[in-house]
Formats: C-alpha cells, sequence, structure tokens
C-alpha cells in the first residue's frame, strides 16, 4: 500500500486507515487480529481508535492484540480524548481530563506513547488555549508524537492551528471529520482551512455510514427501521432522495469499471485534495478485504469529474464571495 506523511511530521502511513469504532461492540479479540493481520499483510499502517469507543473496549481489544501477536512499531496509532460517552455524547476537553484520558489510553493499549492523538471534539465550555495545552504537554513527556483535531468546524480548525504555529507550539498535524460522497460538508469551509494551513485530513466514514456500498439502492429492509442504530446513524443517508442519486451514480461508474461501489467510494475520496488516509471498518476480515482491494484502482479523470459533479455540495455566499 502506497504511503503518505502526516503533515508537519516525520510520521507516514497507509493511505487506507483502520477505523475501530465498532470494536467492543460486538465480535471478538480472534476478529479484531484477523483484521489487523489482514490489514498489515496488505501493507496497512494507520489504526484509529478512541479512549470512548465500545465503551474502552476498543483500544483494550488493541492493546491485547499488539502485546499478544504483532510489534508496537507494526502500525502508526491513533487515537483521541475529550469526548464523553452518553446520547448524545458531551466534551470535556479540559487540560487535566484530556492528559488523564490519555495516561488510561496508554494503559489500555499497553504501549508507552501514542502516534497521532486527536482532541475528539470542540468544548464550547473549556478555552480552546487550555485543551491545547494539553497536547503541548503530552508531547513533551514524550507520550504523543504529533497531534491532531476532530469534528472542528472551519473557524475552530483556523483558531487551533493558528494559536499553535503563533506561539511556536506543537503543529496540528491532521484534521479527522466525516468526508465521503454523500456528506460533503467540510468542502463549505473546512477543506479550504486545511489546505490554507497546511494539515491533513484523515475521513471518517468514507463510505457514507454504508449507503455507498449500494445495499439500500432498492429499498430499506423493514427490519432495519427497528433498529435504534439505523435511525440514528444511517436513515438520514439511506432515505434521502438527492443522497441516493449519488449512490445510483457511483453503482454505475462501478458497473462501467468492473469493480464494487466500494471500491470506487474510497478510491475517489481517497485522492481528494489534503487527504492523507480514509479511515475504513469491518465487521469481519473478509469485508475489510474489499475495501483494501480499493488501493490498486485509480480513477480516470472522467468518472472523478462525474461523481465531482453529482456530489458537489451547494456553496454560496460567504464561501464563493459577494458575487455569487
Amino acid at each position: 500500500m502506497k504511503k503518505r506523511v502526516l503533515p508537519h511530521t516525520d510520521i507516514q502511513v497507509s493511505r487506507l486507515g483502520l477505523g475501530t469504532a465498532t470494536w467492543g461492540y460486538g465480535g471478538d479479540d480472534e476478529d479484531a487480529v484477523a483484521q489487523l493481520r489482514a490489514y498489515a499483510d496488505a501493507g496497512g499502517t494507520l489504526v484509529e481508535t478512541a479512549n470512548i469507543y465500545g465503551g474502552g473496549e476498543s483500544e483494550k481489544i488493541i492493546g491485547r492484540a499488539l502485546s499478544r501477536y504483532f510489534r508496537r512499531d507494526d502500525f502508526v496509532i491513533a487515537t483521541k480524548a475529550g469526548m464523553v460517552n452518553g446520547m448524545p455524547p458531551s466534551a470535556d476537553a479540559s487540560k487535566a481530563r484530556m492528559l488523564s484520558e490519555l495516561d488510561a489510553s496508554l494503559r489500555s493499549l499497553q504501549v508507552d506513547h501514542v502516534d497521532l492523538w486527536l482532541v475528539h471534539t470542540w468544548d464550547s465550555q473549556v478555552p480552546v488555549q487550555e485543551t491545547l495545552s494539553a497536547i503541548d504537554a503530552a508531547v513533551a513527556t514524550g507520550k504523543v508524537r504529533a497531534a491532531g483535531i476532530c469534528n472542528y468546524t472551519g473557524w475552530q480548525t483556523a483558531r487551533a492551528v493558528t494559536i499553535q504555529e503563533l506561539t511556536g507550539a506543537t503543529p496540528i498535524s491532521v484534521t479527522e471529520v466525516e468526508y465521503s460522497l454523500v456528506q460533503r460538508g467540510i468542502d463549505r469551509e473546512v477543506s479550504r482551512a486545511a489546505e490554507s494551513l497546511g494539515i491533513g485530513v484523515l475521513p471518517w466514514a468514507p463510505l457514507g455510514r454504508g449507503v455507498l456500498t449500494g445495499k439500500y439502492l432498492n429499498g430499506v429492509p423493514a427490519e432495519k427501521h427497528t433498529s435504534a442504530f439505523y435511525q440514528w446513524y444511517v436513515r438520514h443517508y439511506a432515505e434521502d432522495a438527492e443522497l441516493a442519486r449519488i449512490v445510483a451514480e457511483v453503482a454505475d461508474c462501478a458497473e462501467e469499471l468492473a469493480v464494487s461501489p466500494i471500491q470506487v467510494s474510497l478510491a475517489w475520496v481517497r485522492d481528494r485534495p489534503g487527504v492523507c488516509a480514509p479511515l475504513v471498518g469491518a465487521r469481519t476480515a473478509g469485508q475489510l478485504a474489499e475495501s483494501l482491494s480499493s488501493e490498486a484502482l485509480e480513477l480516470p479523470t472522467e468518472i472523478t469529474d462525474r461523481l465531482d459533479k453529482v456530489s458537489a455540495p451547494r456553496l454560496g455566499y460567504p464561501e464563493r464571495g459577494l458575487d455569487r
């Protein structure tokens, strides 16, 4: 798998990352080890988690797998802090809590440092300078190599990156944000901020919360409507007529190229400007294999143009200036 460098660091990552947000909610250690092996065998290096994933179990599963079956240097490990589990989740990005959560993450992961540590969400109750000071303290102690932010708006991204830049503190390397053909909201402001500020993008949910696989093109199974997870996480994407047009175009492009909609969707987001590595998740190693096969696909310009056009976000004032 080809590699890309995280901005402002010497860290190289594979251009497809392994997301573990669902680990701990189902499956077991054997499933996780099988995925990690398949991912490593394909040349994958970036393993992304968070202290709240799986109610804390995701980090522990990774830690057990690392200690028993892999070497620490086999993977670039990214984790997060600053979000509190709940429905909906809340934020606590105070310095004390962030650093306490980092220490707990290191114990769960069974490592002495993480390669990339991200602030999971903006905390409007804590001065951003305080949150960023946690990053600086973590880097100074050797517990963190590089830092990032997650789910920040355009102005929040600009403020955090600029504070670190002007004070000569730890640079922000990446922003992790939802990004796919059916969710291009970041192209209104965040992508432009990231490009201007010289930071990378790690897209989460690059398959549009599952709808870009094409599994809902012929309708949503009745049993899905009783699923709390579907109602909360997937419904808007699966039942929106405008998004369905995008998914249909992806399916048409995939058929023309004799590949799968998954491969087309991941290749498109992988090669968007500024993207370091889309983060893909899977329930099994077999599911992961199809995502990993997207590495070999380079989309023809004509296909990319079609996908860009059908998925283009609506831009107006102020994004496009006074003359729009």
